[in-house]
């Protein structure tokens, strides 16, 4: 059989071979440890503090404000619960919204358990927060509001800037899971608005196992793991070298080719979608234009995605986000924005990437066409 064509990419990436060669000499020329006082460990700080101005600088913060995690489910868990531990009395809400990544809403549920009030705000039927409900929820006692930037599932995008005014009047920390939409979509921390922003390297063809953590001047929180007060007191250990360097290579790559690969693959996932939705009764989940390029995610009342998933092995889709794939439960996102069971359980997830061709969107046409009874191949 032929390589299996990939349209994951927002569950993982194909890592760019620039980026791998940019890593490589960390594994067995310059390994020091960070930490060390001699040669080898000063020479490998000065690469390290290098990479953590370059992301700064290509998501507009300051290198100070950066804290290495080994991935967005890290950066999740130190911002929720280093923010929720930090209050002393008083205060003990957090808000999320129902169509979060699993690593917040299961975040939020350990701190439900550990006696803090979790709010989760509804979505309309396009995936986007319900501010109305967000204005009556958030108070003076409301610690952090967690929203995502961009979701996993849909693409769609939320409008993170509106909510910097109201978080900003009542105290409140504004908490953004940006993992798909950095080195996809214009990165500015400052115009956002947001205390914290958390992302992963391989969502962007870099390498996995290496997130980033951004925390605004002036934010407190609890520390994570302790033991040699490395990143900032909060997340001790020994520095993850070749993947800090990775990530800033992935990075530099995607400011670089942005314009380029948004056209490119925008027009990829148009033509696809247009394809698709020529079977009869499908229809798009989630906002038609404000969502991310990258991403479509269509209903097909008509079909079992997880069923059709294992009877083509040639062609990598999801059916929602790799994390709780093991899970034959229907999406928390598709169910959230008002879809029955059935029509989340017959929605198939394409996310696409600079790799893929027009070619290969001819070929996943014709492979889905007899299954899906399409009307134009």
């Amino acid at each position: 059989m032929t390589e299996p064509l990939y349209f994951d990419n927002n569950s993982t990436t194909r890592l760019d071979k620039s980026v791998l060669n940019s890593m490589l000499p960390y594994f067995t020329q310059s390994y020091g440890n960070a930490s060390s006082q001699h040669h080898f460990g000063l020479a490998t700080k000065k690469v390290v503090e290098q990479a953590r101005v370059t992301i700064a600088d290509l998501i507009h913060g300051s290198p100070n404000e950066l804290i290495f995690t080994s991935g967005a489910t890290e950066g999740i868990n130190i911002a929720l619960k280093g923010a929720a531990l930090q209050v002393q009395g008083g205060r003990n809400k957090i808000i999320a919204v129902t169509t979060e990544h699993k690593a917040v809403l299961d975040t939020c549920v350990y701190l439900e358990q550990i006696g803090f009030e979790v709010v989760y705000l509804p979505v309309d039927r396009f995936g986007l927060l319900d501010m109305e409900t967000l204005n009556r929820t958030i108070d003076k006692q409301t610690i952090a509001l967690c929203v995502m930037l961009v979701n996993n599932e849909t693409g769609v995008i939320q409008p993170i800037a509106d909510l910097t005014e109201l978080c900003r009047d009542n105290d409140v920390l504004l908490i953004c899971d940006a993992t798909q939409a950095v080195g996809k979509m214009p990165m500015d921390v400052k115009e956002l608005g947001v205390d914290i922003l958390i992302f992963s390297g391989h969502k962007f063809h870099g390498p996995k196992g290496i997130g980033v953590l951004y925390a605004r001047k002036g934010v407190r929180l609890v520390p994570h793991i302790h033991g040699g007060g490395h990143e900032n007191n909060l997340r001790s250990g020994t520095l993850n070298v070749p993947n800090i360097i990775g990530l800033a290579k992935a990075l530099e790559i995607a400011e670089m080719e942005s314009i380029h690969n948004s056209i490119s693959i925008l027009n990829l996932r148009d033509s696809l979608e247009r394809r698709l939705l020529t079977s009869p009764s499908a229809k798009i989940n989630g906002h038609i234009k404000n969502r991310i390029n990258n991403v479509t995610n269509i209903c097909f009342p008509e079909i079992d995605a997880n069923s059709l998933i294992q009877r083509i092995p040639e062609l990598a889709i999801s059916n929602g986000s790799a994390c709780t794939s093991a899970v034959f439960e229907p999406s928390h996102v598709l169910t959230a924005m008002g879809l029955t069971r059935s029509e989340a359980y017959g929605s198939l997830r394409f996310s696409l990437s600079k790799y893929n061709t027009l070619k290969e969107i001819d070929t996943v046409v014709n492979i889905l066409g007899p299954y899906l009874r399409l009307i134009s191949i």
